[in-house]
């Protein structure tokens, strides 16, 4: 596949470009096959509907169609109405940001979905999305199944991370 690059000038980045070397949604690292692509996790309702607000250009307009969005973070527009966020200075202060991807893990996630791939950094975060999956076993030891509204604040958690909690 020739590479073709994306220029992103939005609230938090200027002048960023990278490359897209892999087909949109395919050519992922065996280790990590996600529940939820970024269109489905952004119609569900996703970080209060604030994430996404000034960075549309960047990836295709058909992730947004049925996006759950909002000017102001509304945890009502959440899955499971709630907030389950933490906010964006406690990722900085636990390293977990990586400065080509300032909004986080979620950001590297449509980045990588679009195509774009970052040796080391790919590894990291799918490393980081594998851990997560620990709360898909808390859930399903805590919660009937089919009760998708235990543990809603969880769930919600798990959504961000691209695992469909509603089927546990």
């Amino acid at each position: 596949m020739k590479p073709r690059w994306i220029v992103v000038n939005d609230r938090m980045q200027q002048g960023y470009r990278y490359a897209l070397v892999a087909p949109l949604g395919r050519d992922f690292h065996p280790d990590f096959q996600p529940d939820l692509t970024p269109a489905e996790m952004l119609a569900l309702g996703v970080f209060g509907g604030k994430y996404m607000t000034d960075c549309r250009d960047e990836f295709p307009d058909s992730w947004f169609a049925q996006a759950r969005l909002s000017l102001r973070k509304d945890p009502s527009i959440n899955c499971f109405g709630v907030d389950a966020s933490q906010p964006l200075s406690v990722w900085r202060a636990k390293g977990w940001i990586h400065p080509d991807d300032p909004r986080g893990w979620f950001q590297w996630y449509c980045r990588y979905y679009h195509g774009r791939r970052m040796q080391g950094e790919d590894e990291r975060q799918i490393a980081r999305w594998k851990a997560i999956r620990r709360h898909v076993a808390q859930l399903r030891r805590a919660c009937e199944p089919g009760d998708c509204w235990c543990r809603p604040r969880q769930r919600q958690a798990l959504l961000h991370w691209a695992y469909d909690s509603r089927s546990i």
